[in-house]
């Protein structure tokens, strides 16, 4: 490793901040360049550089699942021997990526002949292919259902598209010129990263800009390993259930062993259960990327996120289970659902080691909503927020993403002039809440009126299992979907469920709440009070005995 002593602390946060400026712009430019609302309006993607070891140096705040997995998405482009002008392409879960609708573009940066370093988008695109709109159907059973596989391929070789390429993809997804546009804004952004590069190269010297890769891993390591030596040494266990995998009912075990010892933790998947039939079995890249975010939740938030965070932590899962399924597993939901999960077991496991920093449980799903024209007209997607575990300082948030997900939602007016759907209701959920000496933050309602034939598709979880309450805090609310056909009465439908429907039909999606944090005993009066006047609570009961 290359001595960064040298390096003065002014400079290295002058060099950190540039660093993380290019990961930011290249953000901008993907989500102001792209045409889909998925990346435009809830801006479902996430940009990052890398050294050209492959380690990461600087990322944008997007989306946790995302950026936790992306060095697998480099270490597999790495094997391919990329070289100054390519761009990659890729979305197979078995060979760097999360589930197929992430699309990832990988370029090498070379300002000199040597490659400096690689730009890293990646966008979920609103349609890859596969048996549904949307290509999230819940009944897959295999990856091929899921969409169009693609491995580490040159989308661009030395500068020159592969217009062969680019026809074969466009041709084998629904709503293609969305998908161009969409694909056309990742390659700005690894272009705009490239030129940023270059100019701190000019500014500060090409082996500065190096040493500063190495420095900013190195304070970033440090400061990682004294947060974590601050956690007591131990051995935690928890698990918790998935409800059902689309296939079946069937509750689905995750277990976590957490061992802190010393300034690293190793969280060890053994005990889970194996890959299932349906499509929730999670590549172990997004396993760990659900456990570095646990650990950055827990430990210093002003540590900056690069390779220097993740060297400390190490995670196993056992080949052929959930969360190490062997191909040709279906795992779209694996990627947006599991991931969830996984952050409630290790959050779970650690509270003995952290109580004061892990909060209830949250929503602890995305409440994927899929609907889609039958022909391929449109795609919509959305993940729907929820309510926030309460904290041992206060209250949970209400209608927030959880977890994995960092999105925004789609305004109401963009969805409107988009898409054929309508929005009946957009509203907060009252006593969805856990009940609490800090209550847990509410789940919201979404409804929506679609206008012609097609098909939706939801992936959700705790429609069964609550999010629990925490030190005598109450579970939160579970979540509910219902479908109304034209001229019949709402009906409930499953967590996981695929349906073509006609035009004029209702779909309405109720997230869950967060659970509470302490005995609802000790909630004062005011903050009762407060809840009523809100309209977080419906009932007249303010002494905490019911809710």
């Amino acid at each position: 490793m290359t001595d960064t002593s040298d390096i003065d602390p002014v400079t290295l946060e002058v060099l950190r901040n540039q660093f993380e400026s290019v990961a930011d712009e290249m953000g901008q430019v993907l989500i102001r360049g792209a045409y889909s609302p998925n990346i435009t309006e809830r801006q479902d993607c996430s940009t990052a550089i890398f050294d050209a070891d492959g380690r990461m140096i600087a990322q944008a705040e997007h989306i946790p699942v995302h950026l936790g997995a992306m060095p697998e998405a480099v270490d597999a482009v790495l094997d391919h021997d990329p070289a100054p002008g390519d761009v990659f392409v890729l979305n197979d879960p078995f060979a760097g990526g999360t589930h197929l609708p992430d699309v990832t573009l990988i370029s090498p940066i070379a300002p000199r002949e040597a490659i400096l370093g690689y730009a890293v988008s990646r966008a979920h695109h609103a349609d890859v292919g596969g048996m549904t709109p949307g290509s999230m159907p819940a009944g897959a059973e295999e990856i091929y259902q899921e969409g169009l596989r693609l491995p580490p391929t040159r989308l661009v070789d030395a500068g020159e598209r592969n217009e062969e390429l680019f026809s074969l993809i466009l041709a084998n997804v629904r709503n293609p010129e969305e998908r161009r546009a969409d694909f056309r804004a990742q390659l700005a952004a690894t272009e705009r990263a490239e030129e940023r590069l270059s100019d701190l190269t000019d500014d500060h010297g090409y082996d500065r800009v190096v040493d500063g890769f190495d420095a900013v891993i190195d304070y970033s390591r440090e400061r990682i390993r004294d947060s974590i030596g601050d956690l007591p040494d131990g051995t935690y266990r928890a698990s918790d259930v998935l409800e059902g995998d689309g296939v079946t009912d069937d509750d689905i075990e995750i277990q976590a062993t957490v061992t802190v010892d010393g300034a690293t933790i190793t969280v060890d998947f053994a005990g889970t259960a194996d890959q299932v039939a349906g499509n929730l079995n999670a590549p172990l890249a997004v396993a760990t990327s659900a456990v570095y975010f646990v650990i950055r939740s827990l430990t210093d938030p002003e540590i900056p996120p690069n390779h220097g965070c993740y060297e400390p932590v190490t995670v196993s899962a056992p080949e052929g289970c959930l969360l190490n399924p062997e191909p040709p597993a279906a795992v779209v939901s694996g990627n947006v659902e599991t991931s969830q999960r996984v952050t409630d077991v290790v959050f779970l496991a650690l509270a003995e080691a952290a109580p004061d920093r892990v909060p209830a449980q949250g929503q602890g799903t995305m409440n994927n909503l899929i609907i889609g024209g039958r022909g391929g007209e449109f795609a919509y997607y959305e993940t729907i927020g929820g309510g926030f575990g309460g904290r041992a300082s206060d209250d949970g948030m209400d209608g927030v993403q959880v977890g994995m997900t960092n999105t925004l939602n789609t305004p109401v007016e963009a969805l409107e002039a988009e898409y054929p759907l309508r929005v009946d209701r957009y509203a907060l959920r009252p006593d969805s809440g856990g009940d609490g000496t800090h209550r847990g933050g509410l789940g919201l309602e979404r409804r929506l009126r679609i206008q012609q034939d097609a098909t939706v598709s939801l992936l959700t979880e705790r429609r069964r299992h609550a999010p629990q309450g925490v030190d005598g805090g109450e579970p939160g609310a579970t979540g509910e979907n219902l479908l109304q056909l034209p001229g019949e009465d709402e009906k409930s439908v499953a967590a996981k469920t695929t349906v073509d429907v006609p035009a004029g039909t209702v779909v309405t999606v109720r997230t869950p709440g967060g659970g509470g944090h302490g005995d609802p005993g000790n909630r004062s009066d005011e903050l009762r009070e407060q809840d009523q006047i809100t309209g977080k609570i419906t009932d007249s009961d303010t002494t905490g005995e019911s809710n």
